[in-house]
């Protein structure tokens, strides 16, 4: 029921026909201004302000992203379309201005041919480069580097390289015994600080005045840099060249895949820590590996378990609540390379710039070590034999 007209509108019943009329269309002319004031405000609520680029269906794509959202096809911007992440525009293109996922296509389809020519040059002696990554910091990645190149080292007829492209944070000047050391320039360019006659290393850390002192750069310095580590360093005859790269899929690693995309990377070690908090970050870089075609060696489940030097009994001290490593490696179809446990003699070793593999020969995380660098060398033999078969 409507109910008493005097209640409902605050007329008088007796009123004469056309007041009446009047009164109810003046009624429904303000319940009509009402819901296009609401639509307006609705619409102005509805969706935030994204750039004038109009985003259309033009293909399948492995990269997903505009506007925030990691989901679409291809984007046509301003009447043009998007070149496509396989062509050697993506990324380049006047299509790709304004795009927030510009710089991972960039990435993906790899340097100009002028820089691309200058990067073959000099690592055209580099047999098997391997990136060290890490969606999440403080897992051990620069540690895992040191151990690595030492590994690999430790075969005399073996020349390796470590290169720290953490500009913001470089340990491992530190963790290899060079700090204070600084490069030297010849003619053929920057020359690296050597551990031993078939050990190099180049980092930002040999840069600065102070290892204290702070680098406090933009993305397009760092990649000046990291480009500048490529091209101007003498590396001469290398058997591996070793990336340890700081946390993230951000400029650095965007910047390494696409310098080295010029001639060629083996693959990505990922090391993680056996808890959730570290695995759903390594999860993103397992994406970032896919989407920029970054071939994975495997996964290394780092500080898995502390073993006591007395009793040898194993304790969880980073408790694997959703699975670990393993389990992730299982469901992302990725090879489990190893685990390696805690070890206090690990962080000593670092802090004293000595190789821990020398230090603690016989230690459960000695031997974890050396069966992955030895699966990583097999990796890298069977990926460079079926190069050569390409070719």
């Amino acid at each position: 029921m409507l109910g008493n007209p005097t209640d409902r509108a605050g007329i008088n019943p007796n009123a004469a026909d056309s007041s009446m009329e009047e009164i109810f269309r003046e009624d429904v002319e303000d319940k009509t201004q009402v819901q296009e004031k609401k639509k307006s405000i609705f619409k102005r609520k509805k969706k935030p302000h994204i750039p004038q680029q109009t985003v259309t269906s033009a293909g399948s794509t492995d990269l997903k992203c505009w506007a925030g959202l990691w989901s679409y096809t291809e984007p046509r911007f301003h009447g043009q379309e998007c070149p496509g992440t396989d062509s050697a525009q993506a990324g380049r293109a006047a299509a790709c201005q304004g795009c927030p996922n510009q710089g991972l296509c960039a990435a993906a389809a790899g340097p100009d041919p002028a820089e691309a020519a200058e990067l073959r040059a000099r690592l055209r002696a580099v047999r098997h480069t391997v990136l060290v990554l890490s969606g999440k910091g403080g897992v051990g990645k620069s540690t895992f580097s040191a151990v690595l190149a030492h590994g690999l080292a430790a075969d005399e007829d073996k020349q390796v390289a470590l290169l720290d492209i953490d500009i913001c944070g470089p340990s491992v000047p530190k963790m290899m015994g060079l700090e204070g050391e600084q490069v030297h320039q010849s003619g053929s360019g920057w020359s690296p600080v050597y551990v031993e006659e078939n050990l190099g290393v180049m980092s930002v850390g040999f840069l600065l005045s102070s290892p204290d002192d702070a680098v406090i750069w933009r993305g397009p310095k760092k990649n000046g840099l990291i480009k500048q580590f490529l091209r101007d360093v003498d590396w001469g005859e290398i058997d591996y060249l070793i990336v340890d790269t700081p946390p993230g899929t951000s400029d650095e690693h965007l910047s390494i895949v696409q310098y080295l995309s010029a001639t060629h990377i083996d693959g990505a070690v990922i090391v993680t820590t056996p808890q959730e908090i570290s695995l759903q970050d390594v999860r993103k870089e397992i994406n970032f590996c896919h989407k920029v075609k970054l071939p994975i060696i495997g996964v290394v489940e780092n500080m898995s378990g502390f073993v006591c030097p007395k009793c040898k009994n194993e304790s969880q001290i980073f408790p694997p609540t959703t699975g670990g490593a393993e389990k992730m490696c299982q469901n992302l179809n990725v090879s489990l390379l190893g685990k390696v446990p805690l070890d206090p003699q690990i962080g000593k070793s670092c802090d004293s710039g000595q190789s821990f593999l020398s230090e603690a020969p016989e230690s459960p995380a000695a031997l974890s070590y050396r069966n992955i660098i030895q699966r990583i060398q097999e990796y890298c033999e069977k990926h460079h034999s079926q190069e050569e078969k390409s070719i």
